[in-house]
């Protein structure tokens, strides 16, 4: 039998995991209900959510992405703008 109550580290784990693929029912139950009590790992996925949807948006447009390349100073305030008002 599966267990279904995570700590912070499985937690973090798994919600970075549920981006890539589906998770077992089990699973999603058990990060729902850590999300709920940990007010740290919920606002985890708010920013990991938040660093996808910037990604994908990014992978989009016609730029191409150097990941040794520093943020642009528009890219790091607009980045710091979105990560203060989750």
């Amino acid at each position: 039998m599966h267990h279904w109550m995570f700590n912070c580290g499985e937690t973090t784990h798994m919600v970075s995991e549920y981006l890539d693929r589906k998770l077992p029912l089990y699973k999603r139950m058990g990060i729902r209900i850590h999300l709920f009590m940990c007010r740290f790992c919920s606002q985890y996925r708010k920013q990991l959510l938040l660093m996808h949807q910037v990604l994908e948006r990014y992978s989009e447009s016609d730029r191409t992405i150097d990941i040794f390349e520093p943020l642009s100073n528009e890219d790091r305030e607009r980045m710091k703008h979105l990560l203060d008002h989750l």
